[in-house]
């Protein structure tokens, strides 16, 4: 389980949730208490998303890893409100509560109409910070460890105080401001020097090899920080006050605009409806749905629509790409043979001279992801296993043997949630020997749900998981193209000479994707496929190669890719009769897009493709 920032938007983070070293809680916040109460500190627990039918029900997500005690236990409440510009807090009996799809369902005492729970709609609910579970031996709650002093165990010397709490999916972090008067440098050998008068921050894994002592009473703990740990991620920012408010000024006037675009072209498209969460909830939650607005690849989902406007539902389940593989050129070479040596030499020399660019592809634990529930778990929510990704880098026989791997630039996909976590692991081990200046971490590319429209046949509406979360999920291998189209990546990788770019997973073993690698540039060919035998081709076994000047031309012509849309059955909220409604589908009643990679094939001559078949 995991806890963010305070300053993280509300869905993003968690109350009172419990992780392996860390009990989360909210930042304990003090507001003026509009009744009887003095004023006291709470805790958040969770936000007032819509109304659950006709009964003055609302439905809640929770931000505690108390679900059970914090909303099925009747009693006292509080709900933080906007009302009229101001921030209050008021007192509310909880009188009964239930486990929900999308969260809890909670009743209210007095609150028996959607009229009466529509005002609620946008608070966030609270309960006493001294109503707080007891915790096991070595957990601790997020607003007890900010503001800890923290101190370097061999020299006694204090370096900074805990401002917050985060966890990126591997472990809980420390957010610590370093004090001005830190030398830094002393334990990495270089010049000293002193840091700003602020102090910059810097993330420090709480885990116990590095934070082996935490005393509760003396408000203070002990570290013992890897070499050069202390300089990781620091931001010394010695502009004047007024030159970092003006620079604040024009992020967010530069952030206005992209939401005014983002909201144009979803005009265009005709989804106006997103914008309804603007008219609900608290600042927060309009900072939430503008943040979602703008992350919209409005460019990508009007080709997807584009292209599954042309089918109707039962035409779908478009035939796999990779019909045409049928026609390419297939090789099929037994190991210690002289055509295996020969291309197997060929791939590790282009490896070394850092000919080829690697962009890996990560995936989610396979516990989230083989849910057994009747509707799949939301990607959101799926952790990337960096256990299974620091197997993989430190297993010298399955991505790029360690000695080529300073010459080869890394591309990591994984999701948005995840990219901090991944960064973090391989900056504490050294980039896995890999050039830290040709390390990428990308967000994978993703797509809104749309609904089956059930009168029009073209009128495909956004779906949304609440009034201001679009419902997205991945797009696929295919995504890769898009973000390549999207940066300067492909400009950098010509720059330092790479003439091939390999999409892979965690799946695929090394010594086949260095046979794959030398067979494609003997052949001098476009592109090169992996295929396993006996097991359907998919993104589970994905092995592909391209030439950098066929991957230019795609990048180009973006609508050459090609979408599956998948019906699905999935929860979501919509906005009926001036009321938020809960729609819990029976049967599938959306669209999620998909775009395999291998659907660039079908504009690549046959002749211009190899397959190398792999025996299992």
């Amino acid at each position: 389980m995991r806890c963010t920032p305070p300053s993280c938007v509300p869905d993003c983070s968690k109350g009172d949730q419990v992780s392996l070293k860390v009990a989360a809680t909210a930042t304990s916040t003090k507001d003026a208490v509009e009744t009887t109460l003095t004023e006291k500190e709470f805790v958040d627990i969770g936000y007032i998303c819509s109304v659950h039918g006709l009964q003055g029900e609302v439905r809640v997500k929770p931000r505690t890893g108390f679900p059970e005690l914090r909303f099925s236990k009747p009693g006292r409440r509080w709900l933080r409100q906007q009302v009229y510009g101001r921030e209050i807090i008021q007192e509310i009996q909880l009188v009964e509560g239930r486990g929900h799809q999308q969260g809890w369902i909670l009743k209210f005492n007095e609150i028996d109409s959607v009229d009466q729970a529509l005002k609620l709609v946008g608070s966030t609910v609270l309960v006493s910070d001294e109503d707080r579970p007891e915790l096991e031996d070595g957990e601790f709650y997020t607003n007890d460890l900010v503001g800890m002093k923290v101190i370097l165990k061999d020299t006694g010397e204090q370096v900074g105080t805990v401002v917050s709490v985060s966890n990126t999916g591997a472990s809980d972090l420390l957010h610590v401001q370093l004090i001005s008067s830190v030398d830094i440098s002393s334990q990495t050998g270089k010049p000293k020097r002193k840091v700003g008068y602020s102090g910059p921050h810097v993330w420090i894994p709480f885990v116990e090899a590095i934070v082996p002592d935490v005393d509760m009473n003396k408000r203070e703990m002990l570290i013992t920080p890897p070499k050069g740990l202390l300089e990781l991620n620091i931001h010394s920012d010695e502009r004047s006050k007024k030159e970092r408010r003006q620079l604040e000024w024009k992020e967010r006037k530069k952030f206005q605009k992209l939401v005014i675009a983002a909201k144009k072209k979803l005009c265009e498209l005709e989804q106006q409806h997103v914008f309804n969460g603007f008219r609900h909830g608290g600042k927060s939650q309009a900072s939430l749905l503008a943040d979602q607005i703008v992350t919209v690849n409005t460019k990508l989902l009007q080709q997807a629509l584009q292209s599954i406007e042309m089918h109707t539902l039962s035409d779908l389940q478009i035939k796999s790409p990779l019909k045409i593989l049928e026609k390419c050129f297939s090789t099929k070479i037994k190991e210690q043979s002289d055509a295996y040596s020969k291309f197997q030499e060929k791939g590790l020399y282009l490896t070394s001279h850092g000919k080829v660019a690697v962009i890996l592809v990560l995936e989610v634990s396979q516990e989230a992801s083989s849910s057994s529930d009747q509707y799949p778990v939301d990607p959101e929510r799926e952790e990337l296993d960096c256990s299974h990704v620091k197997a993989l880098l430190n297993d010298n026989q399955r991505l790029v043997k360690t000695e080529s791997r300073h010459a080869v630039p890394l591309l990591l996909v994984c999701p948005a949630h995840s990219t901090g976590s991944l960064e973090q692991l391989f900056s504490n081990h050294g980039h896995f020997a890999f050039d830290a200046n040709k390390v990428w971490f990308l967000e994978e590319e993703r797509l809104p749900v749309v609904s089956i429209p059930l009168g029009e046949p073209k009128k495909h509406k956004i779906l949304m998981k609440s009034p201001w979360e679009i419902l997205q999920k991945p797009v696929g291998s295919g995504g890769v193209i898009s973000l390549l189209s999207s940066n300067n990546l492909l400009d950098n990788l010509s720059t330092v000479g790479v003439e091939y770019i390999e999409v892979r997973n965690m799946r695929v073993r090394d010594g086949s994707r260095q046979m794959l690698l030398g067979l494609v540039d003997s052949r001098k060919a476009n592109a090169g496929v992996e295929v396993f035998k006996d097991i359907d081709q998919s993104d589970g076994n994905l092995s592909i190669v391209f030439s950098m000047n066929f991957m230019k031309k795609l990048t180009k012509h973006m609508k050459k890719l090609h979408f599956q849309a998948l019906p699905k059955a999935n929860l979501h909220t919509e906005k009926a009769d001036k009321e938020w409604v809960d729609i819990i589908p029976t049967s599938p009643n959306s669209l999620e897009f998909h775009c395999p990679i291998y659907s660039c094939l079908n504009y690549c001559r046959p002749s211009e493709v190899c397959v190398l078949e792999v025996a299992e």
